[in-house]
Order: structure tokens, then C-alpha cells, then sequence
């Protein structure tokens, strides 16, 4: 089983959305027929147990996207088991990197190369709904490109 973890900092915004509209497109048949990928998320300075923002919450319903769970803080243990382990920022790259410093570094990127997917938090809802739709646009690229059938046909693990 690949395990794909989404890491921002409070685990209530860009993550948690991150994970369900990963799931979403899992489940819709991205990666093939029934694929064998888990996917969480975790926050660097996460509470344990929050749930994630009413804003966040209404921006994936607008785009048809349930979502169930609560803040998990992101631990060594979460980063050596994920497969990959895609952050929001290059300081939550870092913060993963540190905490699991045997965990192979190709595995810990920014889950847009293009640049950090800055913090909603405080705006209003028109920054969460830009989020979801900026997510929507990576998640799928980013998937197909790490996680691809040749990959998943071959050694099981992603890209390097």
C-alpha cells in the first residue's frame, strides 16, 4: 500500500483539503482501478484533535468534497511510513526532513514545485475557496506524476 501524507501547519486548512480532494480523485479512478493508496495529513504545530476550519469545510463542500477527521500533529514515525509525505511550504519540508532524518529525502517535497501554497487562515472565504481550486489543479498533476500506473506496476515505490 503507498501511503501519501499532506503536511501544512495547523492540520485545519491546506491539509486536510489537500487530503480529501486527493481522496476524491483516488476514489474517481485517477490512478487506475481500485489503486492501493492511504492518504492523511498532519500539521507541524497541530493540535491534536481540532477539527479543520468552518472555512475550509465550506470551500470543499462547494467543489462536492466531503471530509471527516481531526488535527493530527505530524510525528517522526507518520513521516518514515508515508511513501510521500507533500508539504504546503519549503519550512514544512524542512520541519519533516528534521524529524525524520533517515527517512530518503525524495520522498519529503513541496507538493507544488512552483512555489509555497500560503496559509487561508484569517481570510475570508474567498482565500479557501482559491485554495480548494488551486488544489484541485495540483492534486491530480502531482498524483499522476508520482504515483503513475508504471510506478505502481513496478517496485511499488513513487518516483524519485
Amino acid at each position: 500500500m503507498q501511503t501519501i501524507l499532506f503536511v501544512c501547519s495547523g492540520n485545519t486548512c491546506r491539509s486536510p483539503m489537500a487530503e480529501a480532494i486527493a481522496r476524491h480523485f483516488i476514489d474517481d479512478g485517477l490512478l487506475g482501478d481500485a489503486p492501493d493508496v492511504f492518504v492523511a495529513s498532519a500539521g507541524v504545530a497541530a493540535p491534536n484533535g481540532s477539527p479543520p476550519t468552518v472555512e475550509a469545510m465550506a470551500a470543499l463542500a462547494a467543489i462536492g468534497i466531503e471530509y471527516q477527521g481531526s488535527s493530527k500533529p505530524l510525528t517522526a514515525e507518520m513521516v518514515r511510513n508515508a511513501d510521500l509525505v507533500l508539504c504546503m511550504t519549503s519550512r514544512h519540508v524542512e520541519t519533516a526532513r528534521s524529524l525524520a532524518p533517515t527517512a530518503h529525502e525524495s520522498q519529503i517535497m513541496r507538493l507544488d514545485p512552483a512555489g509555497n501554497i500560503e496559509d487561508p487562515i484569517g481570510m475570508a472565504q474567498g482565500g479557501y475557496d482559491s485554495l480548494a481550486d488551486r488544489l484541485m489543479q495540483i492534486i491530480p498533476q502531482r498524483l499522476k506524476e508520482l504515483l503513475g500506473d508504471e510506478d505502481r506496476a513496478g517496485n511499488g515505490s513513487p518516483r524519485h
